[in-house]
Formats: C-alpha cells, structure tokens, sequence
C-alpha cells in the first residue's frame, strides 16, 4: 500500500507519497490552486505505476478540506478523511503537511474514515451535532441568518456553492442568462484564487457573490482565528478579482458579509464571533443533495416538489461533477416559472 496525502494552502496544494514504512515513495509535488485536474491527473498516474508494482493508492484530506475529494472519488481515487485527534495541531494558514495527512493512515489505515459520493466529505461524522438551536433562532429573529424568505411572497433563491469551477459555472451561467433569473454563488476562496474569469463573468452578469470559507472547512474544527482568517482570504480573493466595490455590493446592505457555513455547521461561539464581526449567515430549506449524483430527474423532482414561497435553494457548481446540476436547471426553472414563482438574489429576497 502507498499513501498519499493533500494538503491545502493559501495559494494551492502540496502532495506527499508514503509507503507502509512512512518513508517517500515518490517526490513530493506542489499546486497552484487553479489546475485541480492536474492533482488528480497526478495521483492517478501515481496509481497506475504503484499497480503495475502489484500496490495500491489510498489519499488522505483532512476535514479541513472540502474541495477535492469529489473530484477525486469521482475520478477513480480511494479517498479518506483524517480527523483532528488523529493529526498534530495546525500552525498557520493552511491544513497539517501533506506527509502528516498520509503518516495518520500509515500508523493506522482504521483511524481514517473511507470517503464515498454517496458520504460526502464528512461521512462518519454525520451525526453529530450542528450547532445551537437557540444561538441559531436569535441570529434568525435579529434579521442575521436567512433560512428562508417571506413565506407570503412568490419568489425563491437560487444559490449555488463551491464554485466557480468551470466548466460548471459557466453552463449555470448560460441557463441562467438564457431565462434572465438572477442567483447567488457562494464561492470559495481556493475557487475564487483559481478561475478569476468565472467569477468576473458571475460579477458582470448582476449575480451575488458571497462568501463561503477558503478550503470548504468543517467549522466545529477550526479555531476562532483560523474561522476568521478562512473570511478574510476568500474575501480577499474575491475583490482582487471584481473589485472591493463590487464585492461589496455582493454582501447585504452597508457591505456586509453574507456567508454560508459549508455543511451548514455551526457552533455558538462561531455564530457570537460572526455577529461581532457583522456577518449574515444564510442557510437553506430546499435541497436535492445534487452533490451525491442522483440523476437529473431526481434533481429536478426534488427541487419542484420541495420549493415553496421564500425557498432557499441549494445547489452546487464546484466540489466535482456538476453537469446533472446544470442539465436540471432549464427544467427546475421552467417549472417554478410555470407555478407562478418569481427568482431573486439572497440579498433581495423579500423577508416576513
């Protein structure tokens, strides 16, 4: 068995190979955050070599990490996930070194968790709690955190996360623009480094651009510091492309932040920090789990079926294969059309 582990920075990727001894078993290699085909182009010619050797790949994230590893399953990679009590402290901006990833799996392959489509990211650790109800409810009744929108009005969200990530982005787009619907792109920061055209054309064509983290982290993991600096580099990245102007005007009212949490997790310290700080929170109350590959059709059902007024609706343009997303979107609108619903960005949703 050789193992590799992935490690994410603020400008991309390092990669780290082992072998069962814990000693390099290839040069390690680094990546600018735009070629993520080129870490799995990487890791994939790495698996054929170490088969014709009669070996096996296994690739270790962290759960600081969420941007890859759909991507990389979908690709043919046995993906694991190593958890914070398994690993050294983090030290800067960035996840554990590359080698640390892949040394938790040599020392025990059974303390790292087996990732899938079907799991996601954080399969293993699913039942485990979100957050706080009652900091979440306060946050909701103060105007900061938007589930949904004035459930009297009929009109609906379209967001989309983990983007820009072509070609994705730009199929949304095109759909988008082909019916005139505005939405929301909740981007990440390692995303928003890589594809500065995508995100300009996002800007360009009047959609809201928000913030959510730089490597897609689970935030009961991180630091209070780490949370913050994860806002601010995304931030960063985002108006280095469309302007500190424009950024702002992604953000609701007096430029302000508007973030998404990935997986929707939440703690009440980082919801007291992200009130401090002036953040809105939005969350979402339609779904259809697009990232697990369910078939347009199931895609579209879902969303037609579950979408009432004020609906928030999430769907993905990044974190991997996102074309049954964007073949479902034509019918996903057409049908919200077709029930009287009208489109609007999370920042102007009409709120009860």
């Amino acid at each position: 068995m050789r193992y590799s582990g992935i490690a994410w920075t603020g400008t991309g990727y390092e990669v780290a190979v082992l072998d069962e001894d814990g000693r390099p078993a290839a040069p390690p290699a680094r990546f600018d955050a735009g070629p993520v085909a080129a870490v799995t182009g990487h890791l994939l010619r790495l698996q054929r070599e170490f088969a014709a050797a009669g070996e096996s790949l296994l690739t270790v994230i962290d759960s600081t990490n969420g941007v890859l590893d759909g991507g990389l399953i979908g690709a043919g990679l046995a993906v694991c996930r190593a958890d914070p009590w398994v690993l050294p402290p983090r030290s800067g901006f960035g996840s554990v070194p590359a080698e640390e990833l892949a040394l938790a799996a040599v020392r025990d392959p059974a303390a790292v968790f087996r990732l899938s489509a079907a799991t996601g990211t954080l399969g293993g650790r699913d039942t485990q709690p979100a957050g706080d109800p009652d900091a979440l409810a306060q946050l909701h009744r103060a105007g900061r955190c938007l589930s949904a929108g004035d459930r009297r009005r009929p009109v609906v969200a379209l967001t989309f996360d983990d983007g820009p990530h072509p070609p994705y982005t730009g199929r949304i787009l095109d759909v988008l623009d082909r019916y005139a619907v505005p939405a929301t792109f909740f981007c990440v920061g390692l995303h928003a480094l890589a594809h500065p055209a995508e995100l300009e054309r996002i800007a360009a064509a009047g959609h809201q651009i928000a913030n959510h983290s730089w490597s897609h982290p689970y935030l009961p993991d991180l630091s209070p510091g780490e949370l913050l600096a994860q806002l601010a580099r995304t931030d960063e990245a985002i108006d280095t492309v469309v302007g500190t102007a424009a950024g702002a005007a992604g953000r609701a009212g007096h430029g302000r932040r508007m973030f998404r949490p990935p997986y929707g997790s939440h703690t009440p310290d980082m919801l007291r920090r992200l009130t401090e700080s002036g953040d809105t929170v939005v969350l979402w109350d339609v779904e259809a789990s697009d990232w697990t590959l369910p078939g347009t059709e199931a895609i579209t059902r879902a969303l037609l079926d579950r979408s009432r007024p004020g609906s928030v609706i999430l769907l993905h343009d990044g974190g991997g294969d996102r074309s049954q997303t964007a073949e479902a979107l034509p019918g996903v609108i057409e049908g919200l059309l077709a029930r009287g619903y009208g489109f609007a960005r999370v920042d102007a949703m009409p709120r009860a």
